[in-house]
């Protein structure tokens, strides 16, 4: 099974949930988690271990200043503007690139060939005997997140169960994320801001086929508008966690609420249980 753990909006606990509940299963299985919030990877600081790193890479086009002629082929091909051809030479904006290498195929004097450029890096570890972490992290100034979630996915790929923890939003690297995932789990929080977002990113699921159940993180008891909105699109509250200082002081002191609280454990077993139901996996 592939789980994604994402929201529609950033602070509601993803990562709270995605970390307790790899922690809880890891206990009598073998457990995959991902980071790929590769822009701003935490899962380390709650699973700290020595880790393998390696490059991630992607190919960009080099133009041959000497065969080009500047027809302007490559210039017209490319649909995010990444190469502009002047009338004296040609301007490439890797910023812009997409790796798509359609450029190299078009070009009439084969003046183009491509080499890869790194973007970021992908770290494995084992902190537990029943777990895995494996993170992606962007370079700074690197512009494209996806290359490296696919690069941290497909790592994991062939793993029986596999929890991924998103960015915050909705944007391209959520829905890189919840790609070809068996189910999703939407942390969401009480607030006009948390219903909104999570709005988001229930469309965002369903359009991508991905079921979707969620968890109420820092409930004040006053839930009615996320219960409704639930009970309206068929939305299965999976778990509600309430506000608590004590929760939020493990949390800040960057330990594992299951951890410092075995209790909690019987409540993300059956987190567990339900996401499994969700996404049709036999128990």
């Amino acid at each position: 099974m592939k789980l994604a753990v994402a929201s529609g909006k950033g602070g509601t606990g993803k990562s709270m949930v995605a970390a307790n509940l790899a922690y809880t299963l890891s206990q009598t299985e073998q457990v995959t988690l991902v980071d790929c919030d590769v822009e701003e990877p935490n899962l380390h600081l709650f699973f700290p271990a020595p880790a393998t790193k390696n490059d991630v890479t992607v190919p960009v086009p080099v133009v041959d200043a000497a065969a080009c002629d500047r027809c302007g082929k490559c210039g017209e091909f490319c649909q995010y503007g990444a190469i502009t051809v002047l009338p004296n030479r040609v301007l490439f904006f890797p910023e812009l690139c997409h790796s798509c290498g359609g450029c190299t195929l078009v070009c009439p004097k084969r003046a183009i060939h491509e080499e890869l450029q790194r973007i970021g890096t992908l770290s494995v570890s084992a902190p537990l005997p029943g777990l895995t972490l494996i993170s992606g992290l962007l370079d700074t100034g690197s512009p494209h997140a996806v290359p490296i979630i696919e690069a941290v996915k497909e790592r994991a790929d062939g793993d029986p169960l596999v929890i991924c923890d998103s960015a915050p939003g909705t944007s391209c690297p959520v829905v890189a994320t919840l790609d070809g995932c068996d189910a999703c789990i939407l942390v969401t929080e009480s607030t006009p801001f948390g219903l909104h977002d999570l709005q988001l990113a229930v469309d965002v699921a369903a359009r991508l086929g991905v079921p979707a159940g969620i968890v109420i993180n820092r409930s004040d008891g006053k839930d009615e508008a996320t219960l409704r909105f639930c009970i309206d699109h068929d939305l299965e509250i999976l778990t509600t966690i309430p506000f608590s200082r004590e929760i939020a002081a493990i949390q800040s002191r960057g330990d594992l609420l299951c951890w410092v609280r075995p209790e909690w454990q019987k409540d993300f077993s059956a987190l567990a249980a339900k996401c499994r139901s969700l996404a049709g996996v036999e128990q």
